[in-house]
């Protein structure tokens, strides 16, 4: 079964995956929508009234409302969820495992009013919040596609938790984060809530590729091709596995331990070898680690 809330063109990829189509267009959790025009300065302040409205009212079913706010950065989180009056609390790749499942536990249980993430960590955030605020609408350096967006406020309003889910979209008029994004945010923001969902197309490109080789060659050997051609979406399957003869990472069609281990671990090829020559220098575990997430952060 492929479930997704977020796809343009379902009837193609059911066609293409010989699935029966089935859509379903009620929403258990009605969502409210609003947008509001805000000075960077002044986001923060507003964040604060919704959060505090939020966990100071209750639902019929006796829950509290708590608040996802959204954000394009890990330093803008930790920024957020400081100056929040309310408890609130950072959540994001940068943090350890423990971190995060103390942070989700604490939401579970009504501890916190809050919690800050990054749009990179959307589609992954499982929260019961009753309200989505988007304190920017950019990923890193890069603007919100429609589907990521639809995922985003899609968090607000969960059956047997709230009656409703609430989402306001800070908007700050002209502005943009990076000299590359032609749009402003308030031209994105207005693109995003009048968007009609995507295609979903799946392009590889070649790191993409080597990595999805280099993982079918360890589960399937020979049969790697195979599992390939079956892929939606066109792998370059001779490319690749010239490319990962070429990095040692397989030896005939047989996954290398090397290999193994970057497949194992979900490493992509240049972590790998960001990987292998710190090791070969001699170079402080906790300075290689620094030095790939702050490269991330980037």
């Amino acid at each position: 079964m492929y479930l997704s809330a977020t796809v343009g063109n379902a009837g193609q990829l059911a066609d293409q995956l010989g699935a029966q189509l089935i859509e379903f267009e009620e929403r258990p959790v009605p969502i409210e929508r609003h947008v509001t025009f805000a000075d960077g300065s002044e986001k923060v302040d507003i964040e604060n009234k919704l959060v505090r409205r939020a966990y100071d009212s209750k639902s019929s079913k006796g829950y509290r409302g708590q608040t996802i706010v959204f954000t394009n950065s890990r330093r803008r989180c930790h920024e957020i969820s400081r100056r929040l009056e309310y408890s609130a609390a950072p959540y994001h790749a940068g943090l350890d495992y423990g971190q995060r499942k103390r942070v989700e536990r604490q939401f579970g249980d009504q501890e916190l009013a809050c919690v800050v993430t990054t749009a990179a960590l959307a589609a992954g955030v499982d929260f019961p919040a009753s309200q989505v605020v988007f304190d920017s609408l950019a990923m890193g350096i890069e603007w919100l596609s429609v589907q990521e967006f639809e995922q985003m406020l899609g968090r607000a309003g969960r059956p047997d938790y709230h009656d409703e889910g609430t989402v306001y979209v800070l908007v700050e008029p002209d502005c943009t984060y990076h000299n590359s994004m032609e749009m402003t945010e308030d031209e994105v923001a207005f693109k995003l809530l009048k968007g009609e969902m995507e295609p979903v197309i799946t392009r590889y490109d070649e790191a993409a590729a080597i990595e999805e080789t280099l993982a079918n060659v360890t589960v399937a050997g020979k049969a790697a091709k195979r599992l390939n051609d079956r892929m939606v979406g066109e792998v370059p399957t001779k490319h690749a596995v010239g490319k990962l003869l070429e990095y040692e990472f397989i030896d005939g069609l047989a996954p290398t331990p090397l290999g193994r281990g970057v497949t194992e671990h979900f490493l992509e090829p240049d972590e790998a070898f960001a990987m292998l020559d710190a090791i070969r220098k001699g170079t402080d575990p906790y300075e290689l680690v620094a030095e790939i997430e702050l490269r991330d952060e980037h």
